[in-house]
């Protein structure tokens, strides 16, 4: 009689630690498995989409924002960023952006969908290095001696920019900054890597 109420609480014990090991084996499997639902760093890095909130960008302020292992800038522009762009195509070697990687709906002397905001890639089209915001009236010599008036300097080889990404004549990049694919989600956020529907 009383090995039938030992056997009975080692049977207990037995199938209270099967089902906890088999639970947590569950679990195991379980959370990887939902883990692969999400795309990996190797599928972000590849060009999974990004948003960015532009409606915390102050005027004349410039964020960057990492897309396919690139760094993208994005800036509001003030009034007189966007009319100081209007008297530089005479020191532009492609003010029109004929030869620019650009999409079809950035169009015209500010590159953007939107004027005010601006979304490039931060990569010099001479080698890839990463150009400075200098934003400061006069802060560098351009080749032709006209005044600068902001936009982009690449420190190691002198490569400039206007605050929409086109290229000075004179300097060793041949082409604008490349504009990638964004769309507005909504008024105030930004998809990166997404092209706009209906531009």
């Amino acid at each position: 009689m009383s090995n039938d109420g030992v056997n009975t609480t080692r049977r207990r014990f037995l199938a209270t630690a099967t089902s906890v090991v088999g639970a947590g084996g569950v679990v195991g499997v379980a959370v990887p498995f939902v883990g692969s639902w999400n795309p990996s760093a190797k599928a972000k890095a590849a060009g999974a989409p990004v948003k960015f909130d532009v409606s915390k960008l102050e005027v004349g302020q410039m964020a960057v924002v990492e897309w396919r292992g690139k760094p993208v800038y994005v800036m509001r522009r003030s009034e007189n960023d966007l009319a100081s762009l209007e008297g530089l195509d005479g020191h532009l070697k492609d003010p029109g952006s004929s030869t620019s990687d650009q999409p079809a709906y950035v169009s015209g002397r500010e590159r953007a969908i939107r004027q005010d905001i601006m979304v490039m890639v931060g990569l010099c089209t001479h080698l890839g290095c990463a150009p400075k915001f200098k934003p400061e009236v006069g802060s560098v010599p351009t080749p032709d001696g006209s005044e600068w008036i902001g936009g982009f300097f690449c420190p190691c080889h002198g490569s400039m920019f206007d605050l929409a990404g086109r290229v000075y004549r004179g300097v060793p990049a041949s082409e604008n900054l490349v504009v990638p694919p964004y769309k507005y989600e909504t008024d105030g956020v930004i998809i990166i890597g997404v092209d706009q529907e209906n531009a």
